[in-house]
């Protein structure tokens, strides 16, 4: 009977080691911490109301795992990455291809002594700066390797193949599973307990927290911090020193995986240079929500022209690297909104807060916008030259909505002393903000004017004359009154 005790304790210990293996990866992980915050339910004055619970946050689809292309062991159909656009994560890589390009040898012994398990992958470099690789493994206990090769042109495989060109960055570390198994026992041990019932904040928010998710820790790479220019096969570690790379340059990297029947990759491909990160979302300020979109930004300023930075047709927000001496156009879309269009400068943008926060405005009836911001001359409804240019705005976000039509309220700030003369004022100025946007591609069956009411000139002259009052802002409102589809 004692024996069995011993052996049932065994079989627990290594069963608590297997299986908290895997997780040492996420227990390094940082999540962010976000304060969330919630309104108070029940009806104003009712006595014990009970307090709305906060809805739960989605949770984040399972990535989709990406199949590897059976070719892409081979140099010659390298995968191009997309410069700061994880990759995976990925199905395992099986074999070393039809070809096998990089095996050791005397006079090149930091390589791998072959090809195991290899995917070839190739990026080209929009700008000046130090090349970051980050790899995050699926499984901890595979042996990931990497070399890291500049293209030099013809023949690049061949010359790759005969070891006539060498590897810019070397990293051969193997894998420490001591230290793998120290962390899975520590990781056991320092489990933290489920939280206990305390009360969350109650405190009221006008904008609901916005979650990011949480990224993924590489666990091999190469990053400005780091040390080691070279790990070599008798080292262990796992982050080498950035190299310097230059415009239009384009690099290969081979990823290599010594353990058998191993798992997928997830890599992203970098540029560490002084660039402004802001975070980019996009609102629904009537819903309170914060909303996915099908987003495109167009980076301008580098060799090839215009190179697409984000493209995601579900793009729910995140941060994006702009970088100084570069233009950039943003383009976002979603059904039953106006779609977001605009021309900007990274060199603005490192003014301004860390926060792009777009407003998506609602195509449907009833919807307005409330104009403040441009001039008429004193008493007329002229528009007063270089005070108009805030309505191209408006007309971009028209024309790109060809269904959608309108109505343009004009207003006037009036003390009420002779009613009918505003009313008519404030009816040519909605007549020639109208005019405004048929000059400028608006068709004019899409567009119907009004002035301000007797009652409206009366309520404003009130609210002047009030010690606590004064005139309004507002100079033009544009209202949707529906689709020319529904007509």
């Amino acid at each position: 009977m004692h024996n069995i005790k011993k052996l049932l304790i065994a079989l627990l210990a290594c069963t608590l080691i297997i299986g908290v293996a895997p997780d040492v990866q996420a227990q390094n992980k940082k999540t962010a911490k976000t304060t969330k915050t919630t309104k108070k339910g029940g009806k104003k004055g009712t006595k014990g109301a009970k307090t709305a619970k906060p809805a739960a946050a989605p949770k984040p689809a399972e990535p989709q795992v990406v199949e590897l292309p059976y070719n892409s062991t081979d140099c010659l159909f390298a995968i191009p990455l997309q410069l700061d656009k994880p990759f995976g994560p990925t199905t395992a890589p099986d074999g070393s291809g039809r070809i096998m390009e990089v095996v050791a040898d005397k006079a090149h012994p930091n390589l791998f002594e072959r090809e195991h398990n290899s995917v070839w992958y190739k990026v080209t470099i929009p700008y000046n700066g130090e090349l970051v690789i980050d790899i995050m493994q699926a499984d901890v206990w595979d042996d990931y390797d990497f070399l890291v090769y500049k293209n030099t042109g013809v023949y690049f495989s061949n010359q790759v193949m005969l070891n006539k060109v060498s590897p810019v960055a070397v990293n051969l570390s193997s894998v420490d599973s001591a230290a793998l198994s120290a962390a899975a026992r520590k990781a056991a041990e320092q489990k933290p307990k489920p939280a206990g019932g305390k009360k969350q904040d109650e405190k009221a928010a006008e904008e609901p927290v916005f979650e990011a998710q949480p990224a993924l820790m590489p666990t091999i790479g190469m990053n400005p911090e780091a040390k080691d220019k070279m790990l070599t096969k008798k080292q262990t570690g796992g982050f080498i020193k950035s190299i310097p790379v230059r415009m239009g340059e384009e690099y290969y990297i081979v990823l290599d995986n010594c353990a058998p029947n191993g798992k997928g990759h997830t890599i992203n491909v970098s540029v560490h240079v002084n660039a402004y990160e802001p975070l980019v979302l996009f609102y629904d300020k009537k819903g309170k929500r914060y909303v996915d979109v099908d987003l495109m930004i167009l980076e301008k300023g580098g060799q090839g022209g215009e190179r697409p930075i984000v493209r995601n047709e579900h793009y729910k927000g995140g941060r994006v690297k702009f970088v100084p001496g570069f233009s950039y156009t943003l383009y976002a879309k979603r059904e039953g909104y106006f779609s977001v269009f605009r021309e900007f400068n990274a060199r603005d943008l490192m003014m301004r807060d860390t926060l792009m926060l777009y407003q998506m405005e609602r195509t449907e009836r009833g919807s307005s916008f409330q104009i403040k911001d441009i001039y008429f001359e004193d008493g007329e409804a002229t528009l007063i030259e270089g005070y108009d240019s805030v309505l191209m705005d408006y007309v971009a976000m028209f024309r790109n909505h060809p269904d959608v039509t309108f109505l343009v309220k004009g207003y006037v700030q009036s003390y009420g002393v002779d009613a009918e003369a505003d009313m008519l004022l404030s009816l040519d100025r909605a007549k020639t903000v109208k005019e405004y946007f048929i000059k400028n591609g608006i068709d004019a069956d899409r567009i119907t004017t009004a002035g301000m009411t007797k009652n409206e000139i009366k309520r404003a002259a009130a609210a002047a004359l009030d010690k606590n009052g004064g005139f309004s802002g507002i100079k033009v409102e544009l209202i949707i009154t529906g689709k020319k589809s529904d007509q």
